[in-house]
């Protein structure tokens, strides 16, 4: 099918039945057989999250009337040849034609001259794209604006434009298959361009790479993750033989990290979404490591545990996602307002339960991909005044010994936005 019939589907999934695009893109992306034109149908479909609120106020002063019911797919179509003309270098011509050809495709044959209509049209006047309302100049939906402009009145405008721009490729490397070093030069063997990160293992890529073409990654000798995300198991420090319980563990990333850093722990990896254990499954395997693996709830661990309490405990709690936009921008279009609250009551029920588990002398690291005060510092405020038995510990990366918690915005030191916060549990 029509690459751009293929953007259309996976942008209706999105933006009509909710699918993130994480699941959305991939499911198309398996009718190209191309590598190039898998990278296009992923240019067309981010690009679209990226800039939605500007293109679809350009597609609505085209329409006579807005298009709705089975059109909508049409509506996506639209979207996606608007975002051609405006944000690629693809001629405008061929742009123009492969949507039409496309709207035939997904059969709707009588859209076709509304289509090429309405694409000549903005062709013609290619006229500067809205900024009237904060949405629409920062292509960011109003309750996300507001919630970071209290959150950071001095940074929220550097904080969006962040979440805009592409993200980096991380690399984690393995210890246990080399030295950081070592595998710095293994890159710079390939002329593959790269720098230390900020924590132990972090690799930085100055130009993303197919993994196909990294050194001996499917051997087990690096990983792709985030630099933020990396420092999950550095500080949660695993000691020789702990029983460790990771209670968010989907895909695996942080899992794997704590068993490179430290072999000899028991880690139990708990995830609430079947489907996603797998991952999990596969990237243990990749690098050859062990876990125990079990499909259950993090907030009712009495269920699925027989075991005793966990020395230490890794809770990447379900969070917002908003420290993570430039890599998942659907995410602005498919959370809402009031999903902020709900996410900090489902926080709060996991954190509890999950301290419950915990030994006395043990330590919780709470983190989230989140840059929200409620779901982070908040939370740990709220935390700390109803546990008499919990204690934060500071971490030496906080900017400040006050803070609660470290706080990591988009783009700081290259790293995705990330919050980390290291509570000990007082000896009985």
């Amino acid at each position: 099918m029509n690459l751009r019939a293929l953007a259309a589907k996976a942008i209706f999934e999105v933006l009509e039945k909710g699918v993130s695009l994480s699941v959305a893109l991939p499911d198309q992306q398996k009718h190209l057989a191309s590598g190039k034109d898998k990278a296009l149908l992923a240019e067309l479909c981010y690009g679209v999250m990226r800039t939605l609120p500007q293109i679809e106020k350009r597609i609505s002063e085209c329409l006579a009337k807005p298009l709705k019911g089975k059109q909508r797919i049409i509506h996506q179509l639209l979207i996606i040849g608007c975002y051609q003309l405006y944000f690629t270098r693809i001629p405008s011509h061929a742009a123009i034609s492969e949507t039409a050809e496309a709207c035939r495709q997904l059969k709707f044959e009588g859209m076709v001259k509304v289509v090429n209509g309405v694409l000549r049209n903005i062709q013609r006047q290619l006229s500067p794209l809205s900024t009237e309302s904060d949405t629409l100049s920062y292509n960011t939906p109003a309750w996300l604006i507001k919630r970071l402009k209290e959150a950071y009145p001095e940074q929220w405008q550097d904080i969006i434009q962040q979440s805009h721009e592409r993200p980096p490729m991380w690399l984690r490397n393995n210890r246990l298959s080399q030295s950081r070093t070592e595998y710095l030069a293994a890159l710079a063997d390939l002329e593959i361009e790269a720098s230390e990160g900020c924590s132990a293992d972090a690799i930085l890529l100055a130009h993303p790479k197919d993994v196909a073409t990294l050194p001996r990654f499917h051997e087990g000798a690096a990983s792709v993750q985030d630099g933020a995300a990396q420092w999950a198991a550095t500080l949660l420090a695993p000691q020789a033989n702990e029983l460790i319980l990771d209670a968010c563990a989907a895909p695996g990333g942080k899992s794997c990290h704590l068993l490179e850093l430290e072999p000899s722990i028991k880690l139990v990896a708990v995830d609430f979404d079947a489907n996603r254990l797998e991952r999990v499954q596969q990237n243990l395997d990749r690098l050859s490591l062990k876990a125990e693996l079990i499909h259950g709830d993090a907030a009712n661990i009495d269920s699925w545990w027989q075991g005793g309490q966990f020395d230490r405990i890794l809770l990447d709690a379900p969070c917002s996602a908003t420290g993570v936009i430039r890599r998942h921008p659907d995410i602005k279009w498919l959370r809402k307002n009031h999903d902020i609250e709900e996410l900090a009551e489902l926080q709060q029920q996991i954190l509890d339960h999950c301290w419950k588990w915990l030994k006395p002398g043990g330590t919780l690291l709470y983190a989230t991909c989140s840059i929200l005060p409620q779901e982070n510092r908040d939370q740990i405020s709220a935390f700390l005044a109803r546990t008499t038995d919990a204690k934060l510990d500071t971490l030496s990366q906080q900017h400040s010994p006050q803070d609660i918690g470290w706080q990591i915005t988009p783009g700081q030191d290259n790293m995705d936005g990330f919050y980390y916060a290291r509570l000990l549990k007082a000896t009985d």
